[in-house]
């Protein structure tokens, strides 16, 4: 256990001061890098060490054979960031005969708005948001321009349609590249529920007036949303996501009333939560400067004593990769914990446990149930 806890602690060290301070890492040991690019790649992060080095004019003189992994990534990133921006471009032409509104989010969104998470960030897909009145026209369309609907289960496909917040993805026939159509921000089943229509309404345009990003503190909520949301059972709180979060508060704090907007925002849109836990951590791991007044704001919005201890001590458990030799069991459980956590949010017990238990009769049984989608009345769900 001692050996663990040591070697998860220099594990997650190395990587919170190559992320704080890129410009030490010349004087980093080889036997050190070793362990930093094992951990960076782990929690996707090789990329952003990389433009960081570049954008310092550093990246000559660390290890030739760590910088040989940085520019590899580079590489890998510069590909995937071809095929985005390519396929976005697809999107609008296939779309050029509608006025469908077009959300960019997440990686999309800042990468064609130039914003500072975008920098080495590894892309995946294309994450629109649409209003929901218009997804079935949308997905019609580009299924009619060469993307076509995933053969998922049934039983998932309806799952989608009836309880989630975006579509089953679309794949494109020949490039493979996917998107995936949201229509609001966190699953009809959540307990938070903001208002979709409030945050198409604010949207700003980009260059291209058919696309547009999410207002200022619309995207900071989302990105911390999707931190504190979306947790995995095996990877855990996503450290690139609360990197985001910092990234994000830290540019647009310099814009004039971000700061002012940001909690009445929060309270608007019902996420005052995910907003006291993004402020949170994201200090406490960057040290992201907030100023005194949203601090007292969004402090009325803190959950109980035991509540907040208790993820105080999971979030930084499950956020830090640890060592990828030293498996940390209370990590793991953290993550588990954290897991549950965000089902219970996004879902009540009774449908959570009749669609885990489903799910797992299907996968012991092989058994495909046909669902007649036609025949669900999505509008009473």
């Amino acid at each position: 256990m001692g050996k663990t806890d040591s070697e998860t602690r220099r594990a997650n060290q190395l990587l919170l001061e190559a992320i704080q301070s890129p410009e030490k890492l010349p004087s980093l040991p080889l036997t050190d890098w070793d362990l930093l690019i094992r951990v960076a790649r782990r929690v996707r992060l090789l990329g952003r060490l990389e433009a960081d080095l570049s954008n310092m004019g550093l990246l000559e003189k660390i290890p030739s054979k760590a910088a040989e992994h940085l520019r590899a990534s580079r590489n890998v990133i510069e590909h995937r960031r071809t095929l985005v921006t390519w396929e976005i471009n697809r999107i609008l032409w296939a779309l050029k005969e509608t006025d469908v509104p077009l959300i960019l989010l997440k990686g999309a969104a800042y990468m064609m708005a130039g914003l500072p998470p975008a920098p080495g960030r590894l892309f995946a897909d294309v994450d629109l948001l649409t209003p929901e009145d218009r997804v079935v026209e949308l997905e019609e369309k580009l299924v009619s321009k060469g993307w076509y609907k995933m053969e998922i289960d049934p039983y998932d496909d309806r799952y989608y349609r009836v309880w989630m917040h975006e579509i089953p993805p679309l794949r494109h026939r020949e490039r493979g590249t996917e998107i995936d159509i949201h229509h609001r921000m966190l699953p009809r089943t959540s307990r938070l529920q903001p208002d979709p229509a409030l945050m198409i309404e604010a949207a700003r345009p980009l260059a291209d007036p058919r696309l547009c990003i999410l207002a200022p503190a619309d995207m900071v909520l989302h990105s911390m949303v999707h931190l504190f949301l979306e947790g995995d059972p095996i990877e855990g709180l996503r450290f690139r996501d609360l990197l985001d979060v910092h990234l994000l508060l830290c540019h647009f704090g310099q814009e004039s009333g971000f700061w002012e907007s940001l909690v009445p925002r929060a309270r608007q849109l019902g996420l005052t939560r995910p907003l006291f836990y993004g402020l949170r951590y994201s200090q406490q791991f960057f040290s992201t400067k907030i100023p005194d007044f949203v601090q007292f704001e969004i402090g009325g919005c803190k959950p109980n004593w035991l509540v907040r201890t208790l993820m105080d001590h999971l979030v930084p458990l499950a956020i830090l990769p640890g060592h990828p030799d030293y498996p940390n069991f209370w990590a793991s459980l953290a993550r588990w914990l954290l897991y549950i956590r965000s089902h219970w949010l996004k879902m009540p017990p009774l449908l959570l446990v009749r669609h885990l238990s489903y799910k797992a009769y299907l996968r012991l049984r092989g058994i495909t149930k046909k669902v007649d989608l036609a025949q669900l009345d999505l509008r009473q769900q």
